[in-house]
């Protein structure tokens, strides 16, 4: 048996932390960050990683697990975040998961779908022919079998066309359904799924402010001695506003033309995952951070724990 979690995700700037805290001082919670920058040591300003003074006391774990040049995967980060929780339980705190990387709330809520590995022949023939004739060539034979993965693969998305034609070769199924009778599945955990999404045009708005906000606060400066210590290749440098900053800073991209390329490609992040998260199963609440914390938000959060509640020993 496992305990129950309170997970809250959404797009960028929508307010999951500072909820997060507020709803872990009421409840007497810890809380488990799903976010893939704010596990690398150092990228602070620019993954928006709470500070000591806006936590207030709160723990937060999984923030500053890994360094620069460390790799983690979606199972990877499920493991870690399985040991948050079962610890945070055991001391009788309330776990609450935050953060908007999708994926890795997939992995940690219902596991991965079991697809078998690459095979590297059926791969390069499959390369190769979209090399030869084109990726669209390739999305519209997928779309005549695995309409459900065509629809949610842009027709130049080479890498993840091939690779769902390679599993339809290796085992006769598309794996768009594949994955659709995984996500009917039971989930690991008893979960109240909390999403916020404050709209396009709100979003937009906090964005900018955010960004604002972050570059006065020295994140060119952080990125700077982050260079200076770490490969440029490293991985958390090719996220969402480290990777603008660096060619700022390696290619002198002026800093305006910068800033405006980070809320671009910010604005574009935020879209994918309101995406990501509007088809997401299991999703049991979708609303703003000050309904949930408002009198029934808490109402229906306590109801959730004391439903699923272990069995003291």
């Amino acid at each position: 048996m496992r305990p129950p979690i309170v997970v809250l995700a959404g797009p960028t700037a929508s307010g999951k932390t500072a909820a997060g805290v507020r709803l872990a001082r009421i409840l007497g919670g810890e809380l488990v960050g799903a976010d893939s920058v704010q596990v690398y040591r150092g990228f602070d300003i620019g993954s928006a990683k709470p500070t000591a003074g806006e936590l207030g006391g709160v723990r937060h774990h999984l923030l500053d697990v890994l360094d620069p040049t460390e790799r983690i995967d979606a199972m990877g980060f499920a493991r870690l975040a399985d040991a948050a929780i079962d610890a945070i339980a055991s001391r009788g705190r309330v776990p609450i998961v935050v953060g908007g990387t999708g994926l890795w709330l997939r992995a940690l809520l219902r596991g991965l779908v079991d697809l078998p590995p690459p095979d590297p022949a059926i791969r390069s023939s499959l390369e190769d022919e979209a090399r030869r004739l084109g990726s669209p060539a390739l999305h519209r034979r997928l779309a005549t079998i695995d309409p459900k993965s065509a629809a949610g693969i842009h027709p130049n998305d080479a890498l993840r066309i091939v690779r769902a034609l390679e599993v339809w070769e290796q085992t006769g199924r598309p794996l768009g359904e594949l994955r659709a009778a995984h996500a009917l599945g039971a989930p690991r955990y008893p979960t109240l799924f909390v999403v916020f999404d404050r709209g396009a045009e709100r979003s937009r708005t906090r964005i900018e402010a955010r960004v604002d906000q972050m570059l006065a606060a020295g994140w060119v400066d952080e990125t700077r001695r982050l260079l200076e210590r770490w490969p440029p290749l490293a991985r958390p440098f090719g996220s969402v506003g480290y990777k603008q900053i660096v060619a700022h800073l390696r290619a002198g991209i002026p800093l305006p033309e910068t800033r405006a390329a980070i809320v671009k490609a910010t604005r574009i992040y935020a879209r994918r995952q309101r995406t990501w998260f509007n088809k997401e199963p299991g999703v049991s609440w979708r609303t703003e951070p000050a309904a949930l914390l408002g009198r029934e938000g808490i109402r229906r959060v306590r109801a959730h724990l004391e439903a699923h509640a272990l069995p003291s020993t």
